[in-house]
């Protein structure tokens, strides 16, 4: 399960809408692996609305700010603009770490929906989404 709060996910929101017709893109990071208090939202360097690319200089200033907080990148932040939130066949070619979270903001019905998958040797596994507002920063 992924535990993230509150700020994070109106972040990585408001974010995906601001983008929006193109995917957005971000990474999250945490005192845990399974904890995310940071969003870094990054530039899809793709510009595109079907696939994302983290641009390599944002990539390497969120994980230079992760280490500064004692943190871990710990999973990336996409959105689909007009499929389904489940990765497609081109996330999953480009999921580089099975202990990530991989996030999807989904912007096809009014109301934007967030789900969290683990990707693990191709194999694609739903995972809860636990939305707190208490502060998990601590640990």
């Amino acid at each position: 399960m992924l535990r993230v709060t509150s700020e994070v996910v109106d972040a990585l929101v408001a974010h995906a809408l601001g983008e929006y017709p193109l995917e957005m893109c971000g990474l999250l990071a945490g005192g845990s692996a399974d904890d995310a208090v940071r969003f870094y939202p990054c530039r899809n360097a793709a510009e595109s609305a079907r696939i994302y690319t983290i641009d390599p200089k944002d990539h390497l200033r969120a994980e230079l700010d992760a280490e500064d907080h004692d943190h871990e990148i710990n999973g990336v932040v996409h959105s689909h603009t007009h499929s389904e939130p489940f990765p497609s066949p081109t996330d999953v070619d480009a999921a580089v770490d099975p202990a990530w979270h991989y996030v999807i903001v989904g912007l096809k019905r009014g109301l934007p929906e967030v789900r969290s998958y683990r990707i693990i040797d191709g194999e694609i596994v739903p995972e809860a989404v636990d939305v707190v507002e208490a502060d998990i920063a601590a640990g």
